[in-house]
């Protein structure tokens, strides 16, 4: 899909503050509602905008330890990545599934309460996962930027 200038202005505005009314998003675009309304259908129906969501803020509900885990798999089983990521799913503290190709295999982020939870999480759910053949853990300290935009 091409995009036009008013196709760019409504994308940035949007990205800029996906949660403000479509009104408000219009006038800051330059162009009318019923334009606004138009073209934002026109780019959904075209896959380039695929939703409008909120984001929980895991530590305003008590979440206060976030932690990366970088996973390397024993993969002579040939189930062993869905076998992991099904058990993985499983997992209710296990807020995001990423695979990659190379040395790390899976990486999950993981919440808990406090480190006394992580450390029941890590020891109950995380090391009876299956196939693991190494484990790298990053604590989270701080999210120094956090784009969720792309340049327009």
């Amino acid at each position: 899909m091409q995009l036009d200038d008013t196709d760019r202005r409504i994308l940035r505005q949007l990205q800029a503050d996906p949660g403000a009314l479509p009104r408000a998003l219009s006038e800051r675009a330059g162009v009318t509602p019923a334009t606004y309304q138009r073209r934002v259908d026109r780019m959904r129906a075209a896959g380039l905008i695929k939703a409008f969501r909120e984001e929980v803020d895991w530590a305003a509900l008590g979440y206060g330890v976030e932690v990366s885990l970088r996973f390397t798999l024993d993969k002579t089983d040939s189930r062993a990545f869905d076998d992991f990521i099904d058990a993985a799913r499983a997992v209710p503290e296990v807020t995001s599934i990423q695979t990659f190709l190379g040395r790390v295999d899976v990486r999950l982020f993981v919440v808990a309460r406090d480190m006394p939870h992580y450390q029941n999480i890590y020891r109950s759910k995380i090391l009876t996962l299956p196939h693991i053949a190494d484990i790298e853990a990053l604590m989270h300290v701080a999210t120094i930027k956090n784009a969720q935009t792309v340049p327009l």
